[in-house]
């Protein structure tokens, strides 16, 4: 569990957010439960190794304000729109006995022992993240898929996937899908033997052959349509009749 200190804030105004920032903090809330809000910031350097993961929002923290710890859940996270960097935090309090909904990311295991991915398929990931009931002191980091044993056309549905105890899917009308193990999209050809490759090979050259062949063939037909030396060309008469003239007018 990490754990986090945090401070609380006197003012709760934009130019006192911005210079919490400029120092290498995150403004903060700290809600839930029967304690009313407070209004914390907490170390950017401290927390920089895990906002950016994909568990971030289902990691249950532990963060201590004036001595006094609590174990929180993050529910929210702003990001500047230019630099993308955090700028608020919403943390909610965990009540042990209540439930709390969230979205659990999945994690696939056992990739080589799958007979289907051995065999050229692919995992067709549906759900990356499954949302879940959960009570509050017991809430999974991830969801592990175990692909051990999976061959092609294998459909991972949510029974199948062991949660924790007391740890319920919000859809509860339907076992739906988390992945399957889908056959190749591209399928290589077979090899062909070595005798039929040559056999082919041979049948080539023989084409090629008979091509040229053909070829000088046509070239010889060609050259025998010319007339041969000595062989007179027929020319075109060049002589015209005579062209009459009009009669003269007396």
């Amino acid at each position: 569990m990490n754990n986090l200190k945090a401070i609380k804030r006197k003012s709760l105004s934009s130019g006192s957010n911005n210079k919490l920032r400029a120092e290498g903090f995150i403004p903060a809330i700290l809600y839930g439960g029967k304690d009313p809000n407070q209004n914390i910031s907490v170390s950017k350097k401290e927390i920089s190794n895990i906002i950016n993961s994909d568990t971030f929002l289902s990691k249950v923290l532990e963060i201590e304000v004036d001595g006094k710890k609590e174990k929180v859940i993050p529910r929210d996270v702003s990001y500047h729109v230019v630099s993308e960097e955090p700028i608020h935090i919403d943390f909610m309090r965990i009540v042990s006995g209540k439930k709390i909904i969230i979205e659990i990311p999945v994690k696939f295991i056992n990739h080589p022992d799958s007979p289907g991915l051995k065999r050229g398929g692919v995992l067709n990931i549906v759900r990356r993240k499954v949302e879940l009931k959960c009570p509050a002191e017991n809430i999974p980091d991830e969801i592990v898929v175990d692909l051990n044993g999976t061959d092609i056309g294998t459909s991972i549905k949510i029974s199948s996937v062991k949660l924790p105890e007391n740890v319920l899917p919000t859809i509860t009308d339907r076992d739906f899908v988390v992945a399957t193990v889908a056959a190749p999209t591209v399928i290589k050809e077979p090899e062909k033997p070595a005798e039929e490759a040559a056999a082919e090979g041979a049948e080539g050259e023989v084409a090629a052959d008979g091509a040229e062949a053909a070829t000088k063939e046509g070239e010889g037909a060609k050259k025998d349509d010319k007339p041969k030396d000595g062989a007179a060309e027929k020319k075109p008469d060049d002589k015209k009749p005579a062209e009459k003239k009009p009669a003269e007018k007396k």
